[in-house]
């Protein structure tokens, strides 16, 4: 290690609760280095070109720096913009494309490894990698084709084409509004017999009356067995009924979960059936001394219990541990109306 810096903070993750616990660290007098496999703010980056957040920008505010918007909640633009002033704001130290492949502790010091096989060395680890690069793969013959993403961004490529879309949750809503204002012939494809219950409040009568007039599709109590070059089949679960429609695209939003292989490459234990990691409920530090998890990476299967909202107070919880103060109660999230 000699000639190496060594910090006393890593966060392996540039989202929001990374950002956050640079944040807390540099307050707190910690020398810190943020590592983010993308560019700044990766995963809103990704998003949908026109999405606005479930939560008021003053929820998903982080450093004590308002968001000033001229409506309630944030768009992706508005966002990205606010978190890039709150980086250069604090002088937060990050480099970026740096994915992170393994963490390591020998005796006090954590030797994190990027893929390009640079070592960075530490006293304390925080993982804040969030979920949204891993998305769920439906596991059916055709998914690994070009014409299928598991992201959607905006809706111009898709005019006067046909496309299935899998899913019946917020982006898989917001897609199917947004696709069909623009042109597309649109089919939702659903396992369910409605859409989730967790749909955003206001999506939910302009969805369903545009199903009522059949601009918008829809195929519920059925999957989707196989995606063709031009087609997809679909099977009637409580019928049995075979389908084939046309899909020039399909886009599979069924959601996405935190990496667990890294997880555990980095030593921590996680649930075998959520995937939750194990960790401590108070200080967030998980079964390795000094590792911590940090944002909706804890999440494991269930992503919808963590946000921005509620994950950017972890980061409070756990430099409050790391410099031995007291440490800050996180609230609870309330259920989403």
């Amino acid at each position: 290690m000699e000639n190496e810096q060594l910090y006393d903070v890593l966060i392996v993750g540039g989202g929001p609760c990374g950002l956050a616990a640079g944040i807390e660290a540099q307050k707190a007098g910690l020398s810190h280095l943020i590592l983010e496999m993308g560019s700044l703010t990766e995963s809103i980056r990704q998003y949908p070109r026109r999405m606005r957040f479930f939560s008021t920008a003053e929820n998903i505010e982080i450093g004590g720096l308002p968001f000033p918007i001229s409506g309630v909640k944030a768009g992706r633009d508005e966002a990205l913009q606010y978190y890039r002033k709150v980086a250069a704001y604090y002088k937060l130290n990050f480099k970026l494309f740096q994915k992170v492949d393994t963490v390591t502790k020998e005796g006090d010091v954590f030797t994190v490894t990027t893929a390009m096989g640079d070592p960075f060395f530490a006293r304390k680890v925080i993982m804040a990698t969030g979920y949204f690069t891993r998305p769920r793969w439906l596991g059916i013959p055709g998914e690994e084709q070009d014409h299928v993403s598991h992201y959607y961004d905006e809706p111009f490529k898709y005019s006067f084409t046909n496309v299935v879309i899998i899913g019946a949750s917020n982006s898989a809503v917001e897609a199917a509004l947004e696709l069909y204002r623009h042109d597309v012939n649109i089919t939702v494809v659903h396992r369910g017999e409605d859409f989730r219950s967790t749909v955003k409040y206001w999506l939910v009568p302009d969805v369903k009356n545009r199903v009522k007039e059949g601009k918008i599709k829809t195929m519920f109590d059925s999957v989707v067995t196989a995606i063709g070059t031009d087609t997809v089949t679909v099977n009637n679960l409580k019928t049995g009924d075979e389908t084939q429609l046309p899909a020039d695209f399909v886009l599979v939003l069924t959601g996405y979960i935190p990496d667990a292989d890294l997880l555990r490459r980095c030593g921590i234990e996680l649930d075998p059936d959520t995937q939750v990691p194990v960790y401590n409920k108070e200080t967030f530090e998980t079964t390795v001394p000094g590792l911590y998890v940090c944002g909706t990476v804890m999440a494991g299967i269930h992503t919808e219990k963590v946000f921005i909202e509620n994950g950017r107070e972890h980061a409070q919880a756990i430099i409050d541990h790391i410099v031995g103060r007291e440490i800050h109660q996180v609230k609870e999230l309330i259920q989403r109306i």
